[in-house]
């Protein structure tokens, strides 16, 4: 166990975790030339094209070191704030983290509240400079942050470089010297973290681990703790390039296994493996239930593909344990499903994958965040709403609460004012404001997390020129004074289009849906009328003018009646027709109320 050493890369988005992942691999001789590429962890089309982490990957590497050989355990995590989740629980299977910073942006918002989690969990921290060889880079500047960040000597930042490879054979002495040996003791009853679950269509469900206590054989009767399932460990391994089978494996190593499961929601990452005969009395601590934090619902083009979309969802959701959907229906757009995501970026990942590897095409509705409403008849009893539909009448409600975030911004100096107002716009309030360096403000703001589902980040980005980092994470819930807008075509409510909204900006909002819904919706031989509404009050009316056929051409001269007369026909068939007439609404009808600013 001595020379095992288990360790995670933390850093912002972009930092080149991923490209600084495959020089250990290569340096270590791990992959062969020919089976080397960019971004050799990240196995799905849509993070290589992105450019970014989307699940955690785990690899074995081994290294000579002075006479010595040694197991390094690697696991890279994503950067972004949607998986954040998924980054803790990789931090609670190591026990030391490279921290990498960006030699020419320097530290941003990810960077530090992933380092927070880590110090949270004990773990050996090696900072490392990336990207010195940019020419933008500023590599005295950003060490001296480092230092003030850290409290370490600027000797210990190690400069490298993932795109050369240079520095890297000083990271890997870093980490043997300092990333201390995994404790655990192989005698004590079977005792692993749960940090993962990848599915395979051939084998089901493989469950990545970390065993803390004891060691898992092969065929041994094991149980999941938080689901108190029992099964047979068909085959346990390491994981390197590819799958390593092994008899066993013992106390500080990580490894995966296969136990036959065909369904991922029975594997919930954080949970404890155990031996079902002797069964630890202890627990691994942490473990929670992945929380949605946006709601959206998807439904399909063609109301019949309404099964083969189940059926993706469910094969997706063995991928992706963090998805949760509800069937429900909607008087618009017919049967699907509400899902809950971990944020907007997971929100698209899961559309895009749904088009690309099921071949679906979706509607996907207005996002929005889960709330607490209050009824006067039972004023403790807590209604979750989670689509605006579900709100009680004005008349019954006594309050509605709403989820409320404390969000960390980093930005450049000179851009604290355009930020400011944006937060303040967003109905956030400013609790703190640290200037890291006289360059470099950290801003902290209370914020509704409604608020920032929609264009919060992009906004962000444009009002600082790229500069600013962003962090959030949930708070509790406060009571709002809110009120469910809803949009009203030809008379008729669609449900998929409501939204709850602050009382405050409910009429300016509802005046720009109107307004963009009537650019979008085609011209129909009605009239359209498109209203807004809170309750039975309508606040802003917009009209899609009817196309107009010219049955008068006809008539050429004659009698003025004549013409009347055919005018007049031509009024009561357009009634008749506005009676019975449908009113298509197309997707970027959906999507436009988003982009309610542009």
């Amino acid at each position: 166990m001595k020379n095992i050493r288990n360790f995670c890369i933390i850093a912002h988005i972009d930092h080149g975790k991923s490209t600084l992942a495959d020089r250990l691999l290569s340096f270590t001789g791990t992959t062969t030339a020919r089976e080397e590429q960019a971004q050799l962890l990240d196995n799905m089309d849509l993070e290589r094209e992105r450019g970014i982490t989307i699940k955690s990957h785990a690899i074995q590497m081994d290294y000579s070191y002075e006479g010595e050989k040694y197991v390094l355990n690697l696991i890279d995590t994503p950067g972004h704030v949607d998986f954040s989740y998924e980054v803790s629980r990789s931090i609670a299977a190591c026990e030391g983290a490279l921290l990498i910073v960006d030699a020419a942006q320097s530290i941003q918002a990810q960077t530090i509240s992933n380092l927070y989690l880590a110090l949270e969990n004990d773990l050996e921290i090696i900072p490392v400079l990336n990207k010195v060889d940019l020419p933008g880079a500023n590599p005295e500047e950003v060490t001296d942050d480092i230092v003030d960040l850290l409290g370490c000597d600027p000797e210990d930042v190690i400069h490298a470089s993932g795109k050369t490879g240079f520095g890297v054979e000083n990271i890997l002495k870093a980490i043997i010297e300092k990333v201390p040996a995994p404790k655990g003791n192989v005698d004590e009853p079977l005792q692993a973290l749960i940090f993962d679950s990848v599915y395979n269509s051939y084998r089901g469900v493989e469950t990545y681990f970390r065993v803390l206590n004891g060691e898992i054989k092969k065929g041994q009767r094991i149980k999941f703790m938080a689901t108190d399932n029992e099964y047979y460990a068909d085959e346990v391994g390491t994981l390197k390039l590819t799958q390593v089978p092994k008899p066993s494996i013992k106390a500080g190593d990580v490894g995966y296994l296969i136990t036959g499961i065909k369904t991922a929601s029975e594997i919930k990452v954080g949970d404890t493996i155990t031996d079902a005969l002797k069964p630890t009395q202890n627990i691994i601590e942490g473990f929670e239930d992945v929380k949605p934090m946006v709601f959206a619902g998807i439904y399909p083009v063609d109301t019949e593909d309404y099964e083969e979309l189940r059926n993706s969802m469910e094969k997706l959701q063995l991928n992706d344990a963090s998805l949760v959907f509800i069937p429900e229906s909607s008087a618009a757009l017919g049967f699907g499903f509400r899902c809950g995501f971990l944020g907007m970026l997971h929100l698209e990942i899961i559309q895009e994958r749904l088009e690309r590897e099921f071949d679906m095409t979706v509607i996907t509705t207005v996002p929005n965040v889960s709330y607490h409403a209050f009824t006067n008849k039972n004023p403790d009893t807590i209604l979750l709403v989670n689509n605006p539909s579900d709100l009680p009448e004005p008349s019954k409600l006594n309050r509605v609460e709403e989820p409320f975030i404390k969000a960390t911004i980093i930005t450049k100096s000179d851009f604290v004012g355009p930020v400011m107002s944006l937060c303040i716009e967003k109905r956030g309030q400013i609790s703190n404001q640290t200037y890291l360096t006289p360059e470099r403000v950290e801003l902290t703001f209370e914020m509704p997390l409604a608020e920032i589902v929609f264009d919060f980040y992009d906004r962000l980005k444009t009002v600082s020129k790229g500069y600013a980092s962003f962090d959030y994470h949930p708070i509790g819930l406060k009571a709002s004074k809110l009120v469910k807008v809803d949009i009203l075509l030809n008379g008729q409510s669609v449900d998929a289009l409501s939204a709850l909204i602050h009382a405050d900006s409910a009429y300016s909002i509802g005046k720009k849906m109107c307004e963009k819904l009537r650019q979008l919706i085609p011209r129909q031989q009605f009239d359209i009328p498109i209203q807004a509404a809170i309750g039975a009050k309508i606040i802003s009316r917009e009209t899609v003018k009817a196309l107009r056929k010219d049955v008068t051409a006809k008539c050429y001269g004659g009698d003025i009646s004549r013409k009347r007369k055919l005018l007049e026909k031509q009024k009561k068939g357009k009634k008749r027709m506005r009676q019975v007439g449908n009113v298509e609404i197309p997707q970027e009808a959906f999507m436009a109320v988003l982009k309610l600013n542009d």
